[in-house]
């Protein structure tokens, strides 16, 4: 079975290097595809330089989107970490 979930998460700060570490870090830990979807870019949450590549900046809206059989988990553990980042 396979599910998806899209959630958007307003940025508190800049997607820099310590946030887009943690984001792939946890993204690893799921067997679900997550992306990244910002100003019309998409991008695989476990690559940490497309992430950072996407320059996404404080007051950005960032679309998590995942799917796969933990899809549900995978996206609200991602749109925490941006909705967190310092």
């Amino acid at each position: 079975m396979s599910a998806r979930s899209e959630t958007t998460v307003i940025l508190p700060a800049n997607l820099h290097a310590r946030p887009a570490g943690q984001l792939t870090k946890a993204a690893a830990g799921f067997q679900s595809t997550i992306e990244l979807d910002y100003a019309g870019r998409t991008v695989n949450a476990a690559s940490v330089l497309g992430v950072m590549g996407l320059g996404a900046t404080a007051g950005a809206s960032v679309t998590v989107r995942a799917t796969g059989e933990d899809a549900d988990e995978a996206a609200k553990a991602i749109a925490e970490i941006l909705a967190t980042a310092e």
